[in-house]
Parts: C-alpha cells; structure tokens; sequence
C-alpha cells in the first residue's frame, strides 16, 4: 500500500490516545456562536503535563531546520488561511498563520470584521491570531497553545494546520502542503497510523466516506499484537475507578460522535463533543481526524504514517 510519512511534535506520555479542530478558514464564522470547548489539549490522560525539555526522546524525529508552508486553495467568507513556520536549530523560531483575501489583505485588518465578532464573541482575528502564532512559538507544540473562549473553531483549525506543520518539519518536507478546504469527500477508505509505541500502544484510525459522507470512524489504541486498549481490563479498570470513563467507554464514543460531527448541517470534526474525563484524548482524537478530513477532500487514500514522538 502506498504511504504517506509524517511525523507528529507532540510528546506522547502516558497513552497513544485521541483528537483536534476545524479545517478551513469559515471558522471565524462558527465561532461566534459556539460556546467554549474544554481545555487546553494535550497526548496524555494520565498526565497533562507536556515533556519537559528534560524528558528523554526515545522515538519519533526531530524538526529539521528550514521552511515549511500550508495554504488553503479555497476562499470562504472571502478569507483563507496561509501558514508557515521557521525552524532553526531544531525550534520553531517563527509561525506566521493568517487568514488573507483575494488582495492578500490580512482579516485581522477588516476593522468591521472585527468589531462585529468581538461585540458577538468577546475576541477577533486582530486579538487571536496574533495570540496563536506567540503562543506556538512559545509552547513549540500546537497542543500547548491555550483555548481563546468565543475562538473556539478557529482555535481547532489552527492546531490541526501546526500539527501538520510540524510533521512536514520532522519529515524536512519543504513542499507546501495546500488544503482542498470546503471540497467534497472523495468515496474511498483513509487511514492514519502511529508509528512508534507509547506505553505499548500506537493509534490507529481509519474512516469510511460513502456518497461524499463519513460513514464509519474506527480508531484505537492497539498494542504490538493488535489488540485493543478498549479490551484492556486492567488499565480500563483502573481508570475507570481514577476517573469516570475508560477506554472500552469513550473510544467508542468518540467515533460515534465523529460520524454525528460530520453529518450535520455544518460538517467539520470542530464539532465533534468532548467526551467528559477524557478531554486530552477527545482534543487529540481531533487533530486526527482533520487530517483524515483533508485526505478525503482530496481524494488522497495513501496511509498517513505519523512518526509520534515518545519520550521517558
């Protein structure tokens, strides 16, 4: 089978597990009116703590000085995004994310743009923009950057664009990765999949379309013989006492929720619910499935290898 490398910065700590966000620049447009979804993510429910920089790496690449573009090739409400980073010496030394017109004039100028969303959601693209490109550079992780309240879908889609920033950076991919934003899902099967093992096991995740709509999400959490977190008694036991779901409960529930997400009358994985007890996994679980949302607007059934970094 044909396959695609990326690779993701984000440490995996404690579990392999789930999530992220919308995927075009109509974001702005939902965030006004959605409410706030629940904090910060990050690649772990047993510890929300992001690696220190003392964590030992024990898989997964590092980012290659250099680069690295993502565009989207459609406008919507007039706008679509452009990003880029600079890596230097193995940290993200710029992000440049904006959401331009066809003039190449940024939203964050569109002064009644502005004013309207932030009398309606309390914030802007003038306040929030800049705020997601101080804080990438700051965290070095799209799943450190802080939740803006009333930017919550821009908020999505700009994580799963670092996301798969960062995996072109580890890759030292410098081909600019343009987005089909807005396109209809292409018919096939799309797969992403971990490559390197946290805790003893990997994520894998695949999804259906069928007539241009997601018909069935699968993903999990498997170990070196396949078989699945959910049907770990053991460690669904424990976390089931430490908290009030487990595996076996909200994997099943995550892609339920993903196939309701993006059958509704706005279709986006920004959509899908957070599973409560399981918000890290829920946000993780999204950045996933936008990529496998992107592949299927594209028609790009190649496996989506993502080189996850492990640390101890």
């Amino acid at each position: 089978m044909k396959s695609r490398k990326f690779v993701t910065g984000f440490a995996m700590l404690a579990l392999s597990v789930l999530v992220l966000g919308a995927c075009s620049s109509d974001g702005d447009k939902k965030d006004s009116s959605s409410s706030e979804s629940s904090a910060a993510s990050a690649s772990s429910e047993s510890s929300a703590t992001e690696a220190s920089s003392e964590a030992k790496v024990v898989a997964g690449g590092p980012l290659q000085d250099g680069t690295y573009k993502l565009e989207e090739k459609n406008y919507s409400n007039d706008y679509r995004a452009v990003f880029s980073i600079t890596v230097k010496d193995g940290k993200i030394a710029k992000s440049e994310y904006d959401n331009v017109n066809k003039d190449g004039k940024s939203k964050t100028e569109d002064a009644d743009y502005n004013k309207m969303m932030d009398e309606k959601a309390g914030t802007s693209p003038e306040k929030f923009i800049p705020k997601f490109n101080e804080e990438l550079e700051k965290a070095q992780s799209p799943q450190g950057i802080e939740v803006v309240t009333g930017a919550t879908h821009s908020f999505e889609s700009f994580q799963n664009y670092a996301q798969q920033l960062i995996q072109a950076a580890q890759a030292g991919n410098t081909e600019t990765i343009e987005i089909d934003n807005g396109a209809d899902l292409k018919d096939g099967t799309y797969t992403l999949e971990e490559k390197n093992y946290s805790n003893n096991y990997r994520a894998k995740f695949v999804m259906t379309v069928e007539g241009g709509k997601v018909t069935k999400s699968e993903y999990d959490n498997i170990d070196k013989d396949g078989k699945s977190k959910q049907k770990d008694a053991d460690y669904n036991k424990m976390m089931g006492d430490k908290g009030s779901t487990n595996p076996e409960k909200f994997i099943p529930e995550l892609n339920d929720n993903f196939v309701k997400a993006m059958n509704g009358e706005e279709p986006s994985p920004a959509n899908i619910e957070v599973v409560t007890g399981a918000t890290h996994s829920s946000h993780s679980f999204i950045i996933y499935a936008e990529q496998l949302v992107n592949a299927a607007e594209k028609g790009d059934t190649a496996t989506i290898e993502v080189d996850n970094i492990v640390t101890e």
